[in-house]
């Protein structure tokens, strides 16, 4: 991993349980959720996953917790997760008492324990997508279902962060047909409505304070500037936060 995303997946994500666990508990899933996708987004993973509170699930590539503990929050479930950074895997069980394995694309489960599996803007962060794909398929259980949150390319990209790899349309689809799954429901992040204002004000609050206490951190500092870039690519059309659902 890079110096960039050890930045802004480990130590970033500890910064943001310190604040968060400081700020009070209305906070915790605002900060969690930074960068992991909306609430309306969540929400249409949910809802086209078919997700109940007895569902097995898996978040893999969980971060420090924020969707997982909103699945929780919304439909009763309780989710496994799996993370890579041992800053995130802390920030997770502090922030949001979830169970959590330090994991990365090789997953420490035996095949099929899960009903559903979600990753989350995991996929451009690997090199070996398609052995990431094969992983998340692997432990669904015989016609479990696969949400995905993925920065896909829409054009050739001049600049994109450090160790990133942006897939395209067409090569997300090859990945999933490869690994034997079937696209069934897809949409675009940017199509639903923004945060509530209060889910708003509380990430804005963390960020601020982020911000005050580490703002002349040379980590905080490569940290924001590996989310300025996406955030260009983003308002600039040439990146495109898509939602997809497989069986």
């Amino acid at each position: 991993m890079t110096r960039e995303m050890k930045a802004e997946f480990d130590t970033v994500a500890s910064w943001t349980a310190d604040v968060a666990l400081d700020l009070g508990p209305e906070y915790h899933l605002a900060a969690g959720c930074r960068g992991s996708g909306s609430p309306g987004a969540l929400r249409w993973l949910l809802q086209r996953l078919e997700v109940t509170a007895t569902d097995s699930m898996l978040d893999a590539g969980a971060g420090v917790g924020g969707p997982a503990a909103f699945a929780a929050a919304e439909v009763g479930v309780r989710p496994v997760l799996s993370e890579p950074e041992p800053g995130a895997c802390l920030a997770a069980r502090r922030l949001f008492d979830l169970p959590v394995v330090q994991a990365g694309s090789r997953l420490p489960f035996a095949s099929g324990p899960f009903d559903v599996v979600w990753s989350l803007g995991v996929l451009c962060t690997v090199s070996d997508q398609a052995g990431l794909v094969a992983e998340l398929r692997r432990v669904l259980r015989p016609g479990g279902r696969l949400g995905l949150l993925v920065f896909v390319a829409t054009t050739t990209l001049t600049e994109q962060p450090a160790g990133n790899d942006f897939p395209t349309y067409e090569r997300l689809t090859g990945l999933l047909s490869d690994a034997g799954l079937q696209i069934t429901s897809s949409g675009s992040a940017g199509e639903f409505a923004a945060a509530p204002p209060l889910w708003v004000d509380h990430a804005a609050a963390v960020e601020a304070e982020l911000q005050r206490r580490h703002g002349d951190d040379p980590d905080w500092q490569i940290a924001e500037r590996q989310s300025g870039i996406i955030g260009r690519l983003l308002a600039a059309g040439d990146l495109a936060g898509t939602l997809v659902v497989a069986r």
